[in-house]
């Protein structure tokens, strides 16, 4: 079952909010048929500060853990999540390269997962090129959703 086949079947809607992959996340989920359903739209928050001004991330989280960590996917989903007036918020951010970021290591990427159940962050560590690191962070992103939707009781039962 597909992501979009999941999500409509339980009435369920997803919004991004993406820092490393600008807007792929979404794009790719567009790409399917029948994703006007439950795609309710994204942030694109590169700049570090726009993680704060339209994610609502904390000063705090930013100052403190830094763009590319735990706490700041989290607080970034549960930004999408509300602004976008979804069921289940996902964001991305990372380091895709060439170089290191701020200590991170180029392929160090944080996805954060928001829904009525709470907010739950993974880490991955991936190789590639800039291109490779972002379009893996996405299928890893777009999978893990499915695996969460699924686990969501279909109305009725």
């Amino acid at each position: 079952m597909n992501l979009v086949e999941a999500l409509r079947r339980r009435g369920l809607t997803v919004a991004f909010c993406e820092s490393l992959t600008a807007g792929l996340a979404a794009a790719t989920l567009a790409d399917t048929p029948g994703a006007s359903h439950v795609l309710r739209g994204g942030l694109i928050t590169y700049a570090t500060d726009l993680k704060g001004l339209l994610a609502g991330v904390s000063a705090h989280a930013l100052r403190t853990h830094g763009p590319v960590s735990a706490e700041v996917a989290a607080e970034m989903a549960e930004g999408a999540r509300e602004v976008c007036l979804a069921d289940w918020g996902v964001s991305l951010t990372g380091v895709a390269g060439p170089e290191q970021q701020d200590g991170h290591p180029v392929g160090e990427v944080w996805i954060g997962y928001a829904g009525e159940g709470g907010v739950e962050t993974r880490k991955l560590n991936l190789r590639g090129t800039r291109r490779d690191i972002r379009e893996a962070a996405v299928e890893e992103a777009l999978n893990g959703l499915l695996t969460r939707v699924e686990q969501t009781a279909l109305p009725g039962r």
